[in-house]
């Protein structure tokens, strides 16, 4: 019997979607559910990619069926679950085997893992996959971390299996151990700014212009159209003109209006605080989920302090609907900038080398934030990897200066207004801490040396390094 070139544990929706897109690529693959049953069912609901597909129900048989050394990718929920079922595989393994998590693992983890298997003869790979269902069907973007060596016995099959922008495939090895992880969670962060964005838009138009579901989704149709074409303004205009079944109302309208997270955006924004990086707008959109989720609290809060009066919206509509346009789209800026800043500490930090202009390429298709803006990100890098940030590169800096003032006025009326627009006016903020040469931590750093005598550099380069507070800190006395 042919051995596969491939094998997948893990059947629920992704592990299923994903073994299916292997399958119909032409590659044959090996599947494994904890559940026999589950992996029955899959397999009978398979069809014509039957012939593909070796289903197994013991480890024992599925590590046979694959052709050494052996891939086994792991499509199981994250944590504790995965190091239990790399535990038990190891028995059936042979030096050279490559187990790799193609989960929403924190990249920590995969550096632990990778680094645990150093002497054991196998190896291991962290490997983003972002697309949702959709993608791990028809083709995601694919972050692989992991050795050279355990890439290039995967390539084929994963390459296979991306998504592709322009016959390109979205996929690409991205360094050693964690690489791979961390770059997906730092996508994830820019999607929970993107998305954030998005909807503190819709709110200005739907609480500060009174429109409808149906008439935003309209607007978003058509900045789908131009500068902002992307996945997430897509699907936004596709779910605000959507009716609920039941009520007959916007669907949009009836949902709760609390916003869920698994974890990713919150390690983008820990992962951006290890490094010294500011990335304010993806920290913005995690604590508006936060806060979001504290429906309760905000009731009760809205009932003791009421709302501020709506400022009078400006008269020219469709002159402001344009200022957000321009205003989402600097606001997106900023959150790509600070993305690929904390790659570029975090590549440093660990040796990784991330390439910059791979990564924009290989978000182009198949990912939640694919985007035409992404093609311009990847221009840009390809011009200079190197650049410390992404707003000041030729194009992105024009960018940034055009839309500039359409910001400041749509931050200026929500703050009128009182309606919340934190990662708006938080990619403001960034801008104008970021270009600002002469800035306001002077007052820190005294204060800083007055309390606790930390000390201060001098504009002047003298070799004083204290403050004239008091007799025990003072250099001067």
């Amino acid at each position: 019997m042919e051995q596969a070139e491939i094998g997948l544990i893990g059947l629920g929706v992704m592990g299923s979607n994903l073994s299916l897109n292997i399958a119909e690529k032409g590659n044959k693959i090996a599947v494994f559910n904890r559940s026999p049953e589950a992996t029955r069912k899959f397999y009978a609901e398979a069809g014509e990619l039957q012939g593909q597909l070796i289903p197994c129900e013991t480890l024992e048989e599925f590590v046979a069926a694959i052709r050494p050394p052996r891939p086994i990718i792991i499509m199981i929920k994250a944590g504790d679950p995965v190091d239990q079922q790399m535990e038990l595989l190891k028995p059936y393994l042979s030096a050279g085997d490559i187990m790799i998590d193609a989960g929403n693992a924190n990249f920590r983890d995969t550096m632990r893992r990778f680094d645990n298997l150093k002497d054991s003869g196998l190896t291991f790979i962290g490997m983003g996959v972002s697309g949702g269902e959709e993608g791990a069907r028809h083709g995601p973007s694919i972050m692989v971390g992991g050795t050279e060596d355990s890439w290039k016995r995967v390539e084929k099959v994963l390459t296979s299996i991306s998504a592709k922008f322009n016959d390109e495939p979205c996929v690409a090895w991205l360094g050693e151990n964690g690489a791979g992880h961390f770059v997906k969670t730092i996508h994830n962060g820019i999607e929970y700014a993107d998305m954030q964005m998005i909807a503190e838009i819709y709110g200005i138009l739907r609480d500060g212009l009174g429109m409808s579901a149906t008439e935003i989704g309209g607007v978003f149709g058509k900045w789908n159209e131009g500068r902002l074409n992307s996945y997430l303004i897509e699907i936004s205009q596709t779910v605000l003109t959507a009716a609920d079944p039941i009520s007959g109302k916007p669907m949009v309208d009836v949902i709760v209006d609390a916003a869920g997270q698994k974890g990713t955006g919150k390690w983008s924004v820990i992962e951006a605080q290890n490094m010294g990086v500011a990335a304010t707008a993806i920290e913005a959109a995690v604590a508006g989920r936060v806060l979001s989720s504290q429906r309760t609290e905000r009731l009760a809060a809205e009932k003791i302090f009421g709302l501020p009066k709506v400022a009078e919206a400006p008269k020219d509509r469709a002159a402001f609907i344009a200022d957000l346009e321009s205003a989402l789209l600097a606001a997106k800026i900023a959150a790509y900038a600070q993305g690929f800043a904390v790659m570029s500490a975090a590549s440093a930090e660990y040796n990784w080398n991330l390439p910059m202009p791979t990564i924009a390429k290989i978000w182009r298709a198949g990912c939640i934030i694919r985007s035409a803006f992404l093609d311009e990100i990847t221009s840009a890098f390809t011009k200079d990897p190197h650049v410390p940030n992404l707003i000041v590169t030729p194009a992105f800096a024009q960018m940034v200066k055009d839309t500039d003032a359409p910001l400041r006025r749509v931050v200026s009326y929500a703050a009128l207004s009182g309606l919340p627009v934190p990662a708006l006016s938080s990619a403001l903020s960034y801008f104008d801490a970021y270009r600002r040469g002469r800035g306001t931590a002077n007052l820190i750093q005294a204060q800083r040396d007055f309390f606790g005598a930390h000390g201060f550099d001098r504009l002047d380069g003298v070799d004083k390094h204290h403050g004239p507070w008091g007799s025990g800190l003072s250099e001067f006395a």
